[in-house]
Order: C-alpha cells, then structure tokens, then sequence
C-alpha cells in the first residue's frame, strides 16, 4: 500500500480544521462584512484579515489559498467528486470582482466621511460569526457557490474567478518578489524532468507545471504552494525552496 506523504496529511488536516471553523470565522473572510462597515466609516475584522493576508503574502505567497482557506477545502471536496482542469481563459474575472468591490468600499468609506473606528468583530454576536438564521443562510450560500463552481467548471474555478481575496495574495507575493524579499517558492531541476505530465495532473490550480518548470522555478501567480505537484513527481524535480 502506498503510504501518503506527510506534507499531504498535514495539508488535509489543516483544511478539513479550517472547515469545520469555518462558520466561526466566516464573516472575518466576507466582503460584504467590510462595507457594512464602510458604510458607517467602520474598519472591520475581515479587512483586517485581508491586509495581514497582503503582507503574509510577500513571505509565503498563496499558502494560504492551500492550508487555511475554507473554500478552498469546500473546492478540493468538489474536485474528488469531479475534477477536471478549469480553463485558463476565464481567469481575469477574479480582478473584475476585486476591482469593483475594491471601488465600492472606496465610495463607501468617503460617503461615511473618512475611517470613523475600528471594530474587529463588526457583525458577529460575542466574535462567533454564524449565530442566527441570516448568517446561516449567508453561509450556506457561499458554501453552495464554492462547491458547484469546480464542479461545472474545473478544479478551483472559485479561486480563478469570485474569490475576493485571491487578488490581496496574488498582490502581497508580487512586492515581495518586487523588494527581493526571501520567500517560499517551488524550484526545479528542469534536466531531470522526463515530461510524463503527472504534476500537471495533479496541480489543483490547473497549471502546466510541467511547461513552467523549464524556468528553474513555477513562478505563476496562480500557484498556492500546496505541494501537489512535488509529491507527485517520482524524479525529484520539483521542491520547496525559501529564498
């Protein structure tokens, strides 16, 4: 029986943890939560989180996306079901979403006159996030949207086109690389490379891998650091590198 690498086990562990915490926090990963705010000139957990994610970023680059996101756990679920590789052309819509919520806070906060205060737990009853029949509907939404999406279109089509928060990731790794700031990162030994595709296969963000590994490294932006593709690799190829 082939034993299951250890870097994968720790990885479903802390996404199936972040999942079933998931309705504790799930409005301190909403966008909507940080408009409410705005709206009142009110600084909100959940914009909080979204700018340590930004700064986390420069560091770790989209760890995040693969260790701790809820709805990437809800896609990864979906993708068991039915995966199949999401189609790279679609992969703007994600900066439509951001930019539009991005303006929208913006006018919000000028009409409110400004930042006002700061509430960390803005919306939530005692900090816990789904507390009644609203926020419940609110969540079940968002959970229903995370997993029919791969499913209809390919493995975390919710990362590539509605998540508002991969935007601040993808932004936060880009002036990390841009100030030479060292940073965890997938290098590769191009020359061992035999192309058998099985890293492409098995990439959950539908990259190809095996194309991107001729650099020396998988610099896209779209990559979450998850190790996929380095578990799978029976030549060593491809591993971590912080540099």
């Amino acid at each position: 029986m082939k034993t299951v690498p250890l870097r994968r086990r720790i990885r479903a562990a802390a996404m199936t943890l972040s999942l079933i915490l998931f309705p504790a926090f799930f409005y301190y990963l909403s966008p909507v939560v940080p408009m409410l705010g705005g709206s009142s000139g009110i600084v909100t957990g959940s914009l909080l989180v979204f700018l340590v994610l930004f700064l986390t970023a420069a560091f770790l680059g989209r760890g995040f996306c693969a260790y701790a996101c809820p709805g990437g756990a809800i896609q990864d679920a979906a993708c068991r079901a039915r995966s199949r590789p999401f189609l790279r052309s679609a992969r703007w819509i994600k900066w439509v979403v951001w930019g539009s919520w991005l303006a929208g806070l913006g006018f919000l906060f000028r009409r409110a006159g400004g930042v006002r205060g700061l509430e960390f737990a803005f919306g939530t009853k005692g900090g816990f996030s789904v507390s009644d029949v609203s926020s419940l509907a609110a969540y079940l939404m968002v959970a229903v949207v995370f997993f029919i999406l791969p499913l209809a279109f390919g493995r975390r089509a919710a990362c590539h086109t509605v998540c508002w928060m991969a935007p601040f990731l993808i932004l936060g790794r880009g002036m990390g690389r841009a100030l030479g700031l060292p940073s965890l990162r997938v290098r590769s030994k191009p020359e061992s490379c035999v192309a058998c595709g099985r890293c492409d296969t098995a990439c959950p963000m539908s990259l190809p891998v095996s194309r991107l590994l001729t650099a020396g490294q998988i610099a896209s932006s779209d990559c979450i650091l998850c190790g996929e593709c380095v578990d799978t690799c029976g030549r060593k190829t491809l591993s971590f590198s912080w540099r």
